[in-house]
């Protein structure tokens, strides 16, 4: 195994953020695989991927998903 010598301090990245630190962003990046979509289909994406976020949700329930396609003025015919 490899232990950490004196020359080599421990770094401790869980600590938590001191203040005057930038803010720290999430990092998913959504926007990546919106860009080879359709018009409807980026509208679509950005809407869920806005919802996530609002919500702190990674995965939404398929009533989720309707909720958010009605939100956008979808109906059944």
């Amino acid at each position: 195994m490899n232990q950490p010598t004196a020359t080599q301090p421990f770094v401790d990245r869980r600590s938590p953020r001191k203040p005057g630190d930038s803010p720290v962003f999430e990092r998913r990046q959504f926007t990546n695989s919106h860009e080879d979509l359709s018009p409807g289909a980026q509208q679509l994406a950005l809407a869920i991927d806005e919802y996530k976020l609002r919500n702190r949700r990674r995965f939404i329930t398929y009533e989720e998903m309707y909720e958010i396609i009605t939100g956008l003025g979808y109906t059944q015919l």
